[in-house]
């Protein structure tokens, strides 16, 4: 199987490229898939099946693959790629596509079938994970000459997948380093903490704040952005209370929901000055 190298385009290569690329095509202008995320619970031995739309609004066919890696991420939490089987908790083995290579004709949409079949059961517990590829054949762009090799360009779209067996999750955080940073007038009122998923599988942490005063009565509350946590994977999360708060003792509560209705809570005395 020939193989071609991803390069880096810098901005004067770009501009020497762009003419020689078939507009919409080479680029990948024009061409989508949806939905980009799959999230889906499973039972052990059971196939599950679902489709992916893609879209070509070119006006030429477009041939693509579907192909499957692995999905994890590193100690930067970003994510990363490779051959199936390399990650913990790989479902890349699992997935099909039905077909394999098929053309989209120009200026309309295609649905490609995706058949996963996990193991039977007793061998899986909780998430599992792959991306799901779609890539389009090769397009020379630039003939090889005496000091160059030839130059080719294609498309590749891709969709997250995150699977769970049922009644097989098991949830759990921890949650370190929290830190409340109380307001004043230039800043507003922040916690901020680390979360570590010592789930066996994914979670969509929501974090919720309230504000109670001496008498325990709520004077303020906020919710802050989910963020997604794969097993084991650990980040910072924050949460902010935009609004001013009169002198005063207060106490603020952390509260982090995730996977099936649990949640963790912390308390956070502080006060107002004048």
């Amino acid at each position: 199987m020939r193989s071609f190298k991803t390069l880096r385009l810098t901005t004067r290569f770009l501009a020497y490229l762009l003419p020689l690329l078939s507009a919409h095509v080479a680029l990948g202008q024009g061409v989508a898939m949806a939905p980009a995320l799959i999230n889906e619970r499973f039972k052990a031995g059971q196939p599950l099946a679902f489709d992916i739309a893609v879209a070509n609004e070119t006006d030429k066919p477009i041939v693509m693959q579907g192909t499957v890696m692995d999905w994890w991420y590193n100690d930067k939490n970003e994510k990363v790629f490779n051959a199936p089987g390399t990650f913990p908790r790989s479902a890349a083995n699992w997935v099909e596509f039905v077909p394999r290579q098929f053309e989209i004709p120009a200026a309309s949409t295609k649905k490609v079938h995706v058949v996963v079949t996990p193991p039977a059961s007793g061998e899986t517990t909780g998430g599992h994970y792959a991306v799901l590829f779609l890539e389009s054949k090769p397009v020379l762009v630039q003939a090889g000459t005496a000091e160059s090799k030839a130059l080719y360009t294609n498309i590749r779209l891709g969709a997250l997948l995150l699977l769970a067996q049922e009644n097989t999750e098991v949830f759990h955080v921890e949650v370190n380093d929290a830190k409340l940073s109380q307001p004043d007038k230039s800043r507003n009122l922040r916690v901020d903490f680390e979360v570590h998923n010592r789930s066996n599988s994914h979670i969509y942490p929501v974090p919720r704040l309230a504000i109670l005063d001496a008498q325990k009565q709520l004077v303020g509350k906020a919710e802050g952005k989910t963020q997604r946590f794969l097993p084991e994977q650990r980040d910072r999360m924050s949460i902010t209370w935009p609004s001013a708060l009169k002198p005063g003792t207060y106490t603020a509560i952390l509260t982090l929901v995730y996977g099936d209705n649990q949640a963790y809570t912390q308390e956070f005395p502080f006060t107002v000055s004048e």
